[in-house]
């Protein structure tokens, strides 16, 4: 007799996270048996012992045990894959496929932020295609759903590292704070989220953007006379990238582009990145610590753009990203005829040199949130009128400051027209 399904389906989770788990359980084993064998031919190589053919690895009956424990690993890995791959469409079926809830989804943003890329590169179920989302739905452009109150100016909001778009719903003191629904209440927008793999080089995902807004303005189902982006931190940096790259392919859409209001953007780099970077060279420079090193490659591409803010390719193509090198990004003045506005946190309770460039909101340094620079090639050039400061408030808080909102509300209100006065 089949037994029914059940009732109450895990409620963070569907069948094809058993295969991501899988894969990333064997690819973990992997790397710690790597990691493992470097070091033991460090100390073999410290009293003489020669080591393999490759560096870092190890000879004789050693390297055999090794090599033993890699091929081991990975057929017992693909023997799970394999398996796991062919039950998926059962065990979807029998959980009747239930839809993502906001503890998975927030789980699976910060796993993709952490290493996307090498989520991407291994095709795991993990990885998080790019989607434009409508009330919670990813778009689909063969199937739009239907959109009565679809309205020619829409709301862009583009999320940071490690999050996702259900995260601008947020509370302050049991009051709910939600910068795109109030947005749409007082001036008419519709808003439309972003979603995507926070853990990809920020110009592979600027090129993707670029093409899917030119499908939003393909298929939407009213003319789009305006699009305003809010972007929260890493958000910034894409829709600068994307931009850059409209243009250059001579697409519509930014044509169609109003105003940018930045949170917390690191226009210019995040020091934590940096100190990272400190790190990995530091574990490089002895061969005891040197495979040590691999933990700290774990962190993806999204993250290592940060260290100086980088938006496009040639910021980071040709360069091994793990090395260290002094900010010779091409600089990127804001887009053209568009409206910026820069809204920057400190948890300090008033400005100074310590919490400009160290303090900051905790994760981004004043100056940086600001577009500030000591090279004056590097420095974004915006209106006095269009910065504003936030004091004692976290890098996250800039999400549900009511504070922030109502900035926000009143940079977006339409001046009165002559006629209208």
């Amino acid at each position: 007799m089949t037994k029914p399904p059940s009732k109450n389906p895990p409620k963070h989770l569907h069948a094809s996270d058993l295969r991501g788990v899988a894969q990333l359980a064997t690819q973990a084993t992997l790397g710690v048996a790597r990691i493992a064998e470097g070091v033991h031919q460090s100390v073999w190589s410290s009293l003489g012992v020669p080591g393999g053919k490759t560096p870092g690895k190890t000879r004789g009956v050693t390297g055999l045990v090794y090599k033993s424990v890699h091929g081991v690993t990975r057929l017992v890995g693909k023997g799970v894959d394999t398996l796991l791959a062919r039950l998926q469409p059962a065990l979807d079926s029998a959980t009747d496929a239930p839809a993502g809830s906001p503890q998975r989804a927030a789980v699976l943003a910060a796993l993709n932020g952490v290493m996307g890329d090498h989520l991407l590169e291994t095709h795991s179920p993990f990885a998080l295609p790019m989607t434009l989302r409508y009330q919670g739905e990813a778009l689909n452009w063969q199937a739009l759903p239907p959109m009565p109150n679809a309205t020619g100016k829409v709301l862009l909001l583009i999320h940071g590292l490690c999050m996702n778009d259900l995260q601008w719903h947020t509370q302050q003191g049991g009051q709910v704070v939600d910068h795109g629904a109030t947005l749409a209440t007082k001036l008419g927008y519709t808003p439309v989220h972003l979603r995507y793999n926070t853990g990809l080089h920020t110009s592979q995902n600027g090129h993707a953007l670029a093409a899917l807004l030119e499908q939003l303005l393909a298929h939407w189902p009213t003319p789009i006379k305006e699009i305003t982006v809010l972007a929260h931190s890493m958000g910034g940096l894409l829709i600068r990238s994307a931009f850059h790259y409209a243009q250059q392919a001579g697409l519509h859409w930014p044509g169609r582009l109003k105003n940018i209001v930045f949170l917390g953007t690191p226009h210019h780099g995040a020091p934590l990145e940096r100190a990272g970077n400190w790190v990995d060279s530091i574990l490089a420079s002895t061969p005891y610590s040197a495979p040590l090193a691999k933990l700290g490659h774990l962190r993806s591409a999204g993250i290592t753009d940060l260290r100086w803010g980088n938006v496009l390719d040639v910021d980071w193509q040709g360069h091994d990203r793990f090395q260290r090198k002094p900010d010779d990004r091409q600089p990127l003045p804001l887009p053209d005829g568009v409206a910026c506005y820069f809204v920057a946190a400190t948890a300090a309770a008033k400005r100074s040199a310590l919490a400009d460039r160290l303090i900051g909101d905790g994760l981004v340094p004043l100056h940086s949130a600001l577009g500030q620079h000591d090279d004056p090639k590097r420095t974004l050039s915006f209106a006095k009128t269009s910065q504003w400061i936030v004091y004692r408030t976290s890098h996250m808080a800039l999400l549900s400051s009511p504070e922030v909102t109502e900035k926000i509300v009143q940079w977006l209100t339409p001046a009165p027209s002559a006629t209208s006065a």
